[in-house]
């Protein structure tokens, strides 16, 4: 065998060594990409899920949960009202309108049965709910609170649940400034930070 012939194989399998580590590279961070938003997504469920239940026991309690064991009783022990609302409009003198609004409670089901049945969430676990996918453990921050707003300082309530454990390297940066969260502490909105 001449040198020529010998170098080039050396090259040659230098060139798929080199071009298998960029191949796994590249795959193992698409991999890790995956993985987080999995882990992502199931933690966006969830928070949408609890979401569901803070403004329930608003309408409820007239204020929000500010802890994860209030919010949990009122899912196993609360009630949901079914309210139907009528209007009723009348014509007065020279076309104005009088809308007189009625409303009357029909029953009331349970918030159990109504958020969380088994058809909307078939593998729901009230015992799981406030634990972060894909954290070890940890189980999501929960604050509520009045806060003044306006000249008049009218009080209103807001709440949030946050994600104290990013799996996200870039929503851990800045003390986890960017973790998933819904709801806010300083204004009234029950909307998630990924919509």
């Amino acid at each position: 065998m001449n040198l020529t012939r010998i170098l080039s194989i050396v090259f040659l399998l230098a060139a798929l060594a080199v071009g298998y580590k960029l191949y796994k590279g590249v795959d193992d961070v698409m991999q890790e990409e995956k993985r987080i938003a999995r882990i992502e997504a199931r933690v966006i469920e969830k928070l949408q899920m609890l979401r569901d239940a803070e403004i329930a026991y608003l309408a409820s309690n007239g204020e929000y949960a500010g802890s994860w064991p209030e919010l949990k009783k009122f899912i196993e022990d609360g009630q949901i009202f079914i309210v139907q609302k009528s209007e009723e409009v009348k014509l007065l003198d020279y076309g104005k309108e009088e809308i007189t609004v009625t409303y009357d409670t029909l029953g009331s089901v349970n918030v159990m049965d109504s958020l969380f049945n088994e058809r909307k969430y078939p593998e729901f676990n009230l015992e799981a709910l406030n634990v972060v996918p894909g954290s070890g453990g940890e189980t999501f921050e929960f604050h509520a609170d009045k806060i003044e707003r306006g000249a008049n300082k009218i009080l209103i309530d807001v709440f949030e649940i946050r994600d104290p454990a990013p799996v996200n390297p870039t929503r851990r940066a800045n003390n986890n400034e960017k973790a998933l969260r819904v709801g806010s502490k300083t204004d009234a909105s029950t909307s998630g930070n990924w919509e």
